[in-house]
């Protein structure tokens, strides 16, 4: 029997696509560990965008281990909803209760999701029909723009959107790169009166009566308003709630960590598992990062944007550099203004008003998926 050494010998099996998605794996790898841009995302992914493009490897063709994993976790929106347990057992919503108006910039924030929705509708069957967007894959695409990967797989499965591998490793390397796309942005806004604006944080009376109301109100009000949303809204306020209650502790302290660890090593895997050479390297692949970034940057510029309008109704007590923080990027955008803050004036702590409309964020993004979820279907 005449065996072909290309046939058990990966490198002779190698082409352009398999090259360029190998070297996109290492440079995910050289920044999250060499430059620390969110490690605990990216080292997964690379990881997962190498196994997947090794010639032979069969990692993510049927039956390989990224592949179940993608099967169990992502396309039946498990994992999703299980890291949202964990990332609402992590959220302290206090400075965005005892700051409501932050709710504002977080509504704000959302306009990239409707605008990029718009935008690659526009590109695909709405009117230039240049690429193969339905309605259905242009919302998926906007959702991008919610900064929030759990919300873009729930979206982009639930329509079953061609482009979902796509949208969700945009939209968790996005995510990932908040602090290198935001302040370019947020500089390029603001003033530089208006960067050095201090906002003096006064904690707010919040009674824990207050705070263990606040998931279950959540829950009941935004899943009637929009009933689509209840999976991700519910599944985050339950986290929240074990948060806050106080009699489960333990339970608060695995979703926290345990539960968080686990489900983010294998989604982070299992969507580095999607980017396959063969099927990402096309040009309307290509363009849906594009349009994430489009997403992305819509939103941190409506942020600011009514950030900035905030500052001239308040006289100038509102920093608008918090409003970039309405996106769901909890709580890398945060950071990204605390730093801001910092670096203006070594004085300026804004961390908490920035936290306030970050969580604002988590919830409007939330919101936006469930009313795309509602809307788009009416129309298709």
């Amino acid at each position: 029997m005449d065996i072909s050494a290309s046939e058990f010998l990966g490198f002779l099996n190698l082409d352009w696509q398999i090259v360029i998605m190998l070297v996109i794996g290492c440079v995910l790898l050289w920044l999250g560990i060499a430059h620390k841009v969110e490690p605990v995302l990216l080292v997964p992914i690379g990881i997962g965008c190498i196994l997947a493009n090794i010639p032979l490897g069969g990692v993510a063709e049927k039956g390989g281990f990224l592949a179940i994993l993608s099967d169990a976790g992502i396309h039946t929106e498990i994992f999703p909803l299980l890291i949202f347990i964990g990332v609402g057992a992590m959220i302290d919503f206090g400075p965005f209760l005892s700051q409501p108006y932050t709710i504002l910039l977080g509504a704000a924030a959302q306009f990239g999701i409707f605008g990029t929705f718009f935008l690659a509708y526009f590109l695909g069957d709405g009117w230039l029909h240049v690429l193969d967007f339905s309605l259905k894959d242009a919302a998926a695409i906007g959702i991008i723009g919610s900064a929030d990967g759990p919300t873009s797989i729930f979206v982009s499965t639930t329509f079953q959107s061609k482009y979902t591998a796509a949208i969700v490793v945009a939209a968790y390397s996005y995510m990932a790169m908040v602090p290198i796309i935001q302040p370019p942005i947020i500089k390029a806004l603001t003033t530089k009166k208006e960067k050095i604006i201090k906002m003096p944080y006064v904690k707010g009376t919040i009674s824990q009566k207050t705070k263990i109301l606040f998931p279950i109100v959540t829950i009941i009000v935004v899943g009637l308003l929009c009933p689509k949303a209840t999976p991700l809204i519910g599944a985050l306020m339950f986290g929240n709630l074990l948060r806050e209650c106080g009699v489960v502790k333990n339970l608060s302290e695995t979703a926290q960590n345990e539960l968080a660890n686990i489900i983010t090593i294998l989604l982070g895997i299992a969507v580095g598992g999607l980017m396959i050479g063969s099927q990402f390297l096309r040009p309307e692949t290509i363009l849906v990062f594009v349009l994430g970034i489009v997403a992305f940057s819509l939103d941190t510029a409506a942020g600011v944007l009514l950030g900035k309008l905030m500052c001239v109704l308040t006289k100038g007590k509102v920093n608008p550099m918090i409003g970039a923080c309405g996106i769901s990027a909890f709580p890398m955008s945060s950071r990204v203004v605390q730093k801001l803050g910092l670096q203006f004036d070594p004085h300026n702590h804004l961390l908490m008003h920035a936290a306030g409309a970050n969580t604002a964020g988590q919830i409007a993004s939330v919101v936006a998926g469930g009313v795309m979820l509602m809307l788009v279907p009416i129309f298709s």
